[in-house]
């Protein structure tokens, strides 16, 4: 009878799997995908960069905004139910996605996807946590992590071959056919689950939500007006002030959203500096280097594919690996090594950007790649791992928000630095014009920042852009590396964290 119990369970827990990662496909397809789709909204929409960009904003800013409320709801209601209602919301927010008549409704409607991804992130990966315990979760959650590395590095790809078969529709709808199939095997193969249910703290979500708005629009006008414009001072001192409201407004909530306490603990901290580095060292590359490569440099598509091919393939196998490897050498060393082989890569990759050759830059995509793979496969397991398990929800959300805001914020940050480097290395002419010029180059339309700037020649503007891209992934390079030191200074020594883990597996 104990026999058959404990195959019901294991039989629950791949079902569990199976439906979580089949969300975790969807959810970051949509976000990498739909970057590199935006440019060519241009065509019939005629909008600046900076209200294109507002396409990807939308959907991260409340994704990631969303995700501690959603992890608290979860919690509260139940995982099953919460999750089957965002994997439906999503796949129906991206009908209206595919049927959006201009941009503003397009904006809103991947607004309501990033709603519904909140909810079924956060409440898939709580009921993953339920399901599997002992070493059986930190091989679930390094195949989530898999899943999940493989819709963002898939993104581009897929965007590519689809603009020509299906258009910019066709690209969106993808990630809503998987979030349908989720939705059909959560109902089918998840079991209901609870964590502490606790009241829910909205006042926490608006002013956190707020915050996160608040950062990525002046990340955004930073890039387009720069430090000295007023909106983006007024953004940035928001910001500010809003974190310092949020925090007064959790240490007198009885039931925070975010229990600030848990900062306290090194462990809990080193773990959110996992997708903070892998975010600047590996995602925003899934974004960036296809426009410039693409766009400025005027390579094929094809070419282009390989690279990306290159950066991406490492987090299709790696990650399941690094689950096995971390039980001999530790997942803080494995961690850690894998930070610094993706600073190496990224250092050596800026030698070569300046004029960008496929066979130099190959190998180089490959050093990032794998070094991304390497911590992939660990962080979505040592989320959940440095809290007990009545918590899963508060500390999956918290993992889930720093991964998805930071991507985008990353996003906005990186266009930002990257546009005003291509603006130092501009031919003379007018603030705007060069301002503006950047900004286009950022975004890979090399005509129309020809066209601002009459007197520039292509060459030129691809050498700008070039030794622009070179300075950022050496500035990248340095904080994927300062990423790594604290990694080893928060966490310790690795055997500490797998002790830590099991007892409270």
């Amino acid at each position: 009878m104990a026999h058959r119990s404990e195959q019901d369970s294991q039989a629950a827990g791949r079902g569990a799997l199976l439906a979580v990662c089949s969300a975790a496909l969807a959810l970051p397809l949509a976000f990498s995908a739909g970057a590199v789709v935006v440019p060519s909204l241009q065509l019939g929409q005629g909008a600046s960069p900076l209200a294109l960009a507002w396409v990807t904003n939308a959907f991260m800013l409340i994704f990631g905004g969303l995700l501690l409320a959603a992890g608290a709801l979860a919690d509260r209601l139940g995982r099953r139910r919460v999750f089957l209602a965002g994997t439906a919301g999503f796949a129906a927010a991206t009908a209206c996605v595919c049927l959006a008549p201009d941009l503003l409704w397009l904006d809103i409607a991947r607004g309501l996807q990033g709603i519904a991804a909140a909810a079924a992130l956060a409440s898939g990966t709580a009921a993953l946590a339920q399901a599997w315990q002992g070493p059986g979760r930190a091989r679930a959650f390094a195949l989530l992590g898999t899943t999940f590395g493989a819709g963002l590095a898939l993104g581009p790809l897929l965007a590519g071959v689809l603009l020509h078969v299906a258009g910019w529709r066709g690209v969106f709808a993808s990630s809503g056919v998987l979030a349908l199939l989720a939705c059909l095997l959560g109902a089918r193969m998840l079991r209901e689950s609870h964590g502490d249910r606790v009241r829910l703290d909205v006042a926490g979500m608006l002013v956190f939500s707020l915050m996160l708005a608040s950062l990525t629009l002046a990340l955004l006008r930073l890039g387009e007006r720069g430090m000295g414009a007023p909106q983006v001072q007024i953004a940035f001192g928001a910001c500010v002030l809003l974190a310092f409201l949020f925090a007064w407004i959790e240490r007198r909530q009885a039931t925070p959203l975010l229990d600030l306490s848990l900062f306290s603990q090194r462990a809990f901290v080193g773990v959110q500096l996992l997708p903070v580095a892998t975010c600047f060292g590996y995602v925003v590359l899934l974004v960036v280097l296809p426009l410039q490569l693409l766009g400025v440099h005027r390579q094929g598509t094809g070419i282009v594919g390989l690279q990306m091919l290159a950066l991406s393939a490492p987090l299709l196998v790696l990650p399941l690996l690094a689950a096995r490897w971390a039980q001999r050498w530790g997942s803080t060393r494995l961690c850690a090594l894998g930070l610094l082989v993706c600073a190496l890569g990224l250092w050596g990759l800026s030698r070569h950007a300046a004029a960008p050759v496929p066979m130099q830059w190959i190998p180089q995509l490959l050093l990032i790649g794998a070094g991304a793979a390497l911590p992939w496969g660990l962080m979505d397991g040592l989320s959940v791992s440095v809290v007990p398990v009545q918590r899963a929800g508060m500390a999956a959300g918290m993992f889930g928000t720093v991964r998805v805001a930071g991507e985008g914020i990353a996003l906005a940050a990186v266009t930002a630095l990257l546009a005003g480097l291509i603006g130092r290395h501009l031919p003379s002419a007018g603030p705007q014009a060069i301002a503006s010029a950047s900004m286009y180059l950022v975004t890979g339309d090399l005509d129309t920042a020809r066209a601002g700037l009459p007197h520039a020649t292509v060459a030129e503007l691809q050498q700008a852009s070039g030794e622009a891209l070179a300075t950022l992934l050496r500035v990248l390079s340095v904080l994927t590396l300062v990423c790594a030191a604290l990694l080893q200074l928060l966490l310790g020594r690795s055997e500490v964290l797998h002790e830590t883990s099991a007892e409270r597996a």
